[in-house]
């Protein structure tokens, strides 16, 4: 990622977003893969809508819930990038995707830890 990394998950998921749309517009690939990016580029934006709905939200509860969609999204994401580094679909750059592959493991670390941190202050 060219901007420089922050620990604030919001800030973080954006530039995320946005490292997932150059990658995308970068690429040439055949018709045929087009639901694969498509998937890719759902799931990265909405892990920062999520987040960004979830600090929205009226209620703890609400929070949590977009905390935990944000995180499926973030799972579902490295599940794409991992399909297209291992089947190249798009002669992609195979340093590239792992670099996103890493960012997105790290934002769904952070979601998953502020997940449990809600959790315990429950307890």
């Amino acid at each position: 990622m060219s901007e420089e990394k922050t620990y604030d998950i919001k800030i973080r998921s954006y530039h995320f977003s946005k490292s997932i749309n150059n990658f995308i517009s970068s690429l040439k690939f055949e018709r045929l893969y087009f639901s694969i990016f498509d998937q890719l580029l759902r799931g990265a934006t909405s892990i920062g809508a999520n987040v960004v709905e979830g600090k929205a939200g009226s209620s703890r509860k609400d929070f949590k819930n977009f905390y935990n969609i944000a995180l499926k999204s973030a799972n579902e994401t490295k599940y794409w990038l991992c399909l297209i580094r291992d089947t190249d679909v798009a002669q992609t750059n195979k340093e590239k995707v792992n670099e996103l592959l890493k960012e997105a493991d790290e934002i769904s670390k952070n979601l998953a830890s502020i997940i449990i941190n809600l959790n315990k202050d429950r307890a």
